[in-house]
């Protein structure tokens, strides 16, 4: 140990991560001590990792954390994560913040401050690289001196920001790659909720917990887009087809457009949606690089609707991983599954009810026959914990069903998973 560069000694301390490991550590010998001061680059101080942070009170918490930033010299990461402190004081994190901004590359910070400071005036300009801010107001931006030249990430998590705001703060990010947006309290000008966001270097976006009458996004360059419990009414993605990923989770939109963007799609993972199957259906049809298609808990705006796997088959031909789970009706079975189509290249199949009845067993068989080179059935279910007499006697026709339908196919595993 003796024999290792103080440099190095820095980099071992940098990952442990929690600032009270870390100045435990330095007191090992005063070469350690050397590295904590000269050498360390990442210091963490998170109220989970160490109990007796939930009993100090602010003003030793502030103490704390600004003797310990201020014995260091040159942080590249500083995360202040304290879920338990209602505000800090201004007066130190202004301190903490200018202390380490000719060298901080990654901030992480979610206290509320006392009076709210303007957390991009003290980070602006500089070479952050990370910058994930909650429980923060933002007001006023202003891209013209509030400039992030090389910030690549950027998370907003219950931040107070106006539409305009959170635009001209985008625009200001030259270089950003991934946005996350959750819950934030977005303040309007005007009685329409309407959200325009422009960047063309932007490649993986995800949007969570956000209601708006409008949500208009501008990204050449994206990639992965994913919407999880937002309540929108229209929602508009504007790109040159560079998506890849798209991913709907528990959302509830009336008009969904993502343009010219599907044509490159690799992977749609929907859930929890209530979709016009024909018009979605549409929207993707032009994926013929698709590899994995899920629609899971999906409800038809139009009853009489269902998914026709001979379209999906000649839609997708290279679609490797098909997971279906809907409201099973005999039409779905009786057209659903018409025609000689094969998935040819489906090696992976999941398959999930709500209701266990014959009509699925059916369903799975049917499947299963149209996957020629399939390697894996993953069944999913709901059991209740009180079940009558009846609905044992269903499952248990049910699994002597799939016994007897898997001694035909021999070479694929299965697996269930029950909730």
């Amino acid at each position: 140990m003796e024999s290792l560069p103080v440099e190095v000694v820095g980099n071992i301390l940098s990952r442990l991560g929690a600032a009270r490991d870390v100045v435990i550590a330095s007191a090992t010998c005063r070469k350690w001590h050397e590295a904590w001061r000269n050498h360390l680059h990442t210091l963490t101080f998170n109220s989970n990792d160490w109990p007796l942070y939930h009993e100090y009170s602010t003003s030793r918490l502030e103490i704390i954390i600004t003797q310990t930033i201020f014995q260091t010299k040159g942080l590249q990461c500083l995360s202040i994560i304290m879920d338990d402190v209602d505000e800090f004081s201004a007066a130190p994190v202004i301190a903490w913040l200018m202390y380490t901004r000719e060298t901080l590359r990654q901030l992480h910070y979610n206290v509320r401050t006392q009076p709210n400071i303007n957390m991009l005036e003290k980070c602006g300009r500089q070479k952050l690289e990370v910058l994930a801010l909650a429980h923060n107001t933002i007001t006023g931006v202003e891209p013209s001196y509030q400039k992030f030249p090389s910030l690549k990430s950027l998370s907003l998590s219950y931040v107070s920001i106006s539409a305009l705001d959170l635009s001209l703060l985008l625009n200001a990010c030259p270089k950003i790659e991934y946005l996350i947006l959750i819950s934030l309290d977005i303040v309007m000008s005007d009685p329409q909720a309407t959200m325009d966001l422009s960047s063309h270097s932007l490649k993986d976006v995800y949007v969570e917990a956000i209601s708006l009458d409008k949500f208009i996004l501008e990204a050449d360059s994206l990639e992965k887009l994913h919407l999880k419990d937002c309540t929108l009414e229209v929602f508009e993605l504007v790109g040159k087809g560079m998506l890849r990923f798209l991913k709907i989770d528990d959302v509830s939109v009336i008009h969904l457009d993502i343009g010219e963007s599907a044509e490159n799609l690799e992977i749609v993972d929907v859930s929890n949606f209530t979709i016009m199957w024909a018009k979605f259906l549409h929207m993707i049809s032009r994926s013929s690089k698709l590899k994995k298609l899920r629609l899971w808990g999906v409800v038809f705006d139009d009853e009489e609707e269902f998914v026709d796997v001979e379209t999906i088959s000649s839609c997708f031909p290279l679609l490797s991983h098909l997971s279906l789970n809907y409201d099973l009706r005999e039409a779905a079975l009786q057209y659903g599954l018409q025609g000689s189509f094969v998935l040819d290249n489906v090696i992976v199949l999941e398959l999930g009810w709500t209701v266990i009845n014959d009509l699925f067993s059916a369903w799975v068989s049917g499947l299963l026959g149209r996957c020629p080179h399939l390697k894996k059935l993953v069944i999913h279910g709901v059991v209740s914990e009180t079940k009558t007499h009846e609905e044992c006697h269903t499952l248990a026709n049910f699994t002597s069903a799939i016994v007897r339908l898997m001694r035909k196919y021999l070479h694929v595993e299965v697996q269930f998973e029950y909730e």
